[in-house]
């Protein structure tokens, strides 16, 4: 482990940063699509309103692109003032729901009387809030399956993540950790110059794309500074089939998966190490700041990337 002196970092000597942000990601409903925004708030969870929502079969089973890839093409917003700090709903305010051949769907950002026991993703089950009979009615029309859309109750559930790499953290509907950053210009540009067609960025789903640095820098990232704010890189993001499906027409194909295999399989990373047959692209991270939900700190594009500490290969990165 390395630890990178002070006077690299931005608290002593003002020397240049690693790397900074140049997009955040929002995406509200688990598999469905992000949100571009300029600056989010940070929560216990993650980014305010990251994956707060859930579709859910008639068992209260999550729905994902994995096995439902038409979720790719439901566009979701929210209103422009649901990323400033401290915002709170009120009666009139929604998140608007678009998808192909469906009629708008708006759902009321204020938190629903409703409970839905019973709601399952991967390893958690538990209650949720269920956001009603119209909502649900558009998703059964839009899957062709009975659906149902739920938000975490964050009242009274906790979702820990995996306490081997970062004990006493909670997410909501995300699938493991708080937050997932990428470099854009080093790490996907890198990747896409060995694909017959590049593939965005959207197919990787990251809250956090930097640049600036080395490709998979992000790799080695074991404690970092985003602004003042302190994270650490707990895991390599290993992938699912979601990079394979094009997100603008849900058809899945065998890129950029393929490729990876060849030279970001843990095999080729961490030859050494145990081989679990995954291929790695991006590092999750986990903040380590004390703040309660709509009142944290914001992270904003542009925000400088300092990193405090790191090892010296991803063979040495825990994943």
């Amino acid at each position: 482990m390395e630890k990178i002196s002070s006077s690299s970092t931005e608290g002593g000597g003002g020397a240049a940063a690693a790397a900074k942000i140049s997009s955040i990601f929002i995406y509200p409903i688990k598999s469905c699509r992000g949100i571009s925004v300029p600056q989010a708030p940070l929560t216990p969870t993650g980014f305010r309103w990251d994956r707060q929502w859930l579709v859910v079969n008639q068992k209260g089973r999550a729905y994902t692109q994995r096995v439902e890839p038409k979720l790719a093409l439901v566009e979701v917003d929210l209103p422009k003032e649901a990323f400033l700090e401290g915002w709170e709903p009120t009666k009139t305010s929604y998140m608007v729901i678009k998808a192909p051949g469906m009629d708008l769907l708006k759902v009321s950002l204020i938190k629903p009387p409703e409970i839905a026991d019973g709601v399952s993703v991967w390893e958690w089950s538990g209650s949720a809030l269920d956001e009603g009979d119209e909502a649900s009615k558009w998703f059964t029309n839009y899957l062709g399956k009975s659906s149902r859309l739920v938000r975490f109750n964050a009242a009274s559930e906790r979702r820990p993540v995996d306490p081997v790499y970062a004990r006493g953290h909670n997410i909501m509907f995300s699938d493991q950790y708080p937050f997932m950053l990428l470099s854009q210009q080093e790490s996907l540009d890198a990747l896409n110059k060995l694909l017959k067609e590049p593939v965005p960025i959207n197919r990787f789903r990251p809250n956090i794309l930097v640049d600036g640095c080395e490709p998979f820098s992000e790799d080695l990232w074991t404690e970092i500074k985003i602004s003042k704010f302190s994270f650490q890189g707990v895991k390599l993001c290993s992938r699912c089939k979601v990079p394979t499906i094009n997100q603008d027409t849900a058809i899945a194909g065998p890129e950029p998966t393929e490729t990876l295999k060849k030279v970001r399989s843990d095999k080729v990373l961490r030859p050494n190490q145990k081989q679990q047959g995954k291929i790695y692209f991006g590092q999750n991270l986990v903040c380590k700041e004390s703040f309660t939900e709509g009142k944290g700190p914001m992270v904003k594009v542009g925000d400088p990337i300092f990193v405090l500490q790191k090892v010296s290969s991803a063979a040495e990165a825990a994943a």
